[in-house]
C-alpha cells in the first residue's frame, strides 16, 4: 500500500498548492467558451490520455477538441507508418497538427507533457502563443526544470504557457525506490488527470456562478445521453473533433 499511500497525500499536495493556478486556468477556458470557443487539447505518448480527460470525457466540456500526432494519418493521409516513438521529438510535425486543427481565434489551448521538453510540444506551444491564443501548460516543474530542452530554440513548455499547472511528479516520474539504485510506480498521469478535472470542475463552477448553462456532456451510457450530446455537438459543428 505504500505507492497508494504516497499517491494519494502527493494529489493532496497538488490541489492544494495549485489552487490559484487551477483558478487561472479555468477563468481562460470560461473566457474562451464564453467568446464561443472551443478549448483545444494536445499531448502525446502517455500524455495523451490526459487529453482524454478533457476532450469528449462524460462530465466534461462539449466545445473541446483532442490534437494528437494521429491526425497525421486520421486527417492528413499520411500513412500509418509515420507514427513513430520518436514522433513526438519532431518539432516540424507541430505545424502539421495545427494546420489539420479546425482552431477558431477565441480558442484557448491545453497542452500536456510531463518533461515539456520534446520538439512537438514545445513547437506547438510556440506557434500557438504567435497565433495569439491563451495556452494552459500541465506539467512536472521539478522534471522539466532538470532536462535540457529537445527544442532547437531551448525554450519548454512551461516557459511558453500563460498558465502553468504542476503535476508535482518528481524527476523520472516514479515514487518508490528500488534495492540498487531505479524507481517504479509512475505518477504524473494520476496527478495531470486530477489537475485536468479540476480545471474542468472549477470551470463549470464559474460558469454556473455566472447565470449560464455549462455544455457538459452526458454519458452515453444513461438514458437520452446520445440525444442531449448530440444538440450540444451540433452547435460546435466542424469545430469538434470525435476521431479514433
Amino acid at each position: 500500500m505504500s505507492y497508494a499511500t504516497q499517491v494519494l497525500e502527493l494529489a493532496r499536495e497538488v490541489a492544494e498548492s495549485q489552487r490559484d493556478q487551477i483558478r487561472r486556468a479555468a477563468d481562460l477556458v470560461v473566457a474562451a467558451i464564453r467568446a464561443d470557443g472551443v478549448v483545444n487539447a494536445f499531448g502525446s505518448g502517455h500524455s495523451e490520455a490526459i487529453a482524454m480527460e478533457i476532450a469528449g470525457r462524460a462530465g466534461g466540456l462539449v466545445p473541446s477538441n483532442r490534437l494528437t500526432p494521429r491526425d497525421l494519418v486520421l486527417y492528413g493521409g499520411q500513412p500509418p507508418s509515420v507514427l513513430t516513438p520518436e514522433l513526438e521529438r519532431d518539432p516540424a510535425v507541430a505545424q502539421q497538427i495545427l494546420d489539420l486543427a479546425p482552431v477558431q481565434p477565441q480558442d484557448v489551448f491545453v497542452l500536456i507533457s510531463s518533461s515539456g521538453v520534446n520538439g512537438v510540444v514545445v513547437e506547438l506551444a510556440g506557434l500557438v502563443k504567435d497565433r495569439g491564443h491563451q495556452l494552459i501548460a500541465i506539467t512536472s516543474v521539478k522534471h522539466s526544470t532538470q532536462m535540457t530542452s529537445r527544442h532547437p530554440s531551448g525554450r519548454k513548455l512551461l516557459d511558453l504557457a500563460d498558465v502553468v499547472l504542476d503535476n508535482g511528479a518528481p524527476y523520472g516520474d516514479a515514487i518508490l525506490e528500488l534495492p540498487g539504485g531505479g524507481s517504479y510506480g509512475a505518477v504524473s498521469t494520476i496527478t495531470s488527470a486530477l489537475l485536468a478535472q479540476l480545471m474542468v470542475t472549477e470551470a463549470v463552477e464559474q460558469l454556473v456562478a455566472l447565470g449560464e448553462t455549462p455544455p457538459i456532456y452526458l454519458s452515453a451510457n444513461v438514458a437520452g445521453g446520445d440525444e442531449h450530446n448530440k444538440a450540444l455537438e451540433n452547435r460546435y459543428a466542424g469545430r469538434i473533433r470525435r476521431g479514433a
